[in-house]
């Protein structure tokens, strides 16, 4: 994987050559600065071209929709953003309508495979991010889809019980085979190999309700804390979920795949702007599952606006 003044007659020429000389170095300075800079930072990479850029709807998404919103505004593209609330609802219109979308690789791989070979398709995602991405890769270019470099940011897709559940004896999901569970969760989790199709078909529980309230929401958190759900949604990057009592059951039987941050960009689109790939390339390689969870922390907890956090992330990076 993925994957830096005394004589009168004499005092101007001199002030004047000392001036020159400070010019040069400045310029000189400024040449290596941008020598340096493999991310292209305040290049005008886009020109003034509109890009969409489509994200789901949750704080963790929100929050990588923001760097790439940023990111991409500061180095000259005309940036609109779609939040949406589940995969299918922009990949009808990726691409098209829409040219950019961060995304997580085995859901991508998950979602490209059921619509190229059917529902009960041979999975091609496994835990193993490289392997993966060259099981996913062809899919999304036969899609008219280019994928980027891997980021380390891996998060996957997890389930939390209370801590009175978990001291209760609750530590992984196959301790719940066999119960029956009402389950708090985003609206595209029924039948998905990572989600109730996991917990069904691998887990052998039973799935009785699922509330389409979201994926780490407020709304899923408290349905598990009132007891309406036993069983609720998040994943592996989520700062929220000690202040709010909650435990991460361990996927000891393993449906979770690699879920690494992957920029999926139009191919077109991607061959009309030089430039761009350098440019999302080098944020992927500033992120991982501690980064996010840190500016992820600042959204959810501190009440920031994660544009302000994504601005001040890119620039204490030098990405802007």
């Amino acid at each position: 994987m993925m994957l830096p003044r005394k004589n009168r007659s004499f005092a101007r020429p001199i002030a004047l050559a000392s001036a020159l000389l400070l010019a040069g170095t400045a310029l000189a300075a400024c040449g290596d600065d941008a020598d340096s800079d493999p991310a292209g930072s305040g290049n005008d990479v886009g020109g003034g071209a509109s890009v969409t850029v489509a994200t789901q709807n949750f704080p963790e998404a929100a929050l990588v929709g923001s760097l790439y919103d940023v990111l991409l505004s500061e180095n000259g593209f005309d940036v609109q953003v779609k939040a949406v609330d589940a995969r299918d609802a922009y990949m009808g219109e990726f691409p098209g309508s829409v040219d950019i979308v961060p995304e997580y690789l085995g859901a991508l791989g998950d979602f490209l495979n059921t619509r190229e070979n059917g529902e009960g398709a041979e999975p091609v995602t496994s835990n193993d991010s490289e392997a993966t991405l060259a099981e996913v890769a062809p899919l999304a270019e036969a899609a008219g889809i280019t994928l980027l470099d891997l980021s380390e940011a891996n998060s996957q897709n997890a389930f939390f019980v209370t801590a009175e559940q978990a001291d209760g004896g609750l530590e992984k999901l196959s301790d719940l085979e066999g119960e029956s569970i009402v389950l708090a969760a985003s609206p595209d989790c029924e039948g998905r190999a990572d989600c109730e199709g996991g917990l069904s078909g691998v887990y052998g529980i039973d799935i009785t309700e699922i509330l389409p309230l979201g994926f780490a929401s407020p709304e899923t958190y408290s349905a598990v804390q009132s007891g309406e759900a036993q069983l609720g949604l998040t994943g592996t990057i989520d700062p929220n979920l000690e202040a709010e009592e909650l435990v991460l059951l361990e996927d000891d039987r393993g449906i979770q795949p690699a879920q690494n941050y992957v920029p999926a960009v139009a191919t077109d689109f991607l061959a009309e702007h030089e430039g761009l790939a350098d440019l999302l390339d080098a944020l992927m390689a500033e992120l991982d599952n501690d980064v996010i969870n840190d500016l992820l922390a600042r959204v959810t907890i501190d009440r920031e606006k994660s544009d302000d956090v994504a601005r001040d992330f890119l620039e204490e990076q030098g990405l802007i």
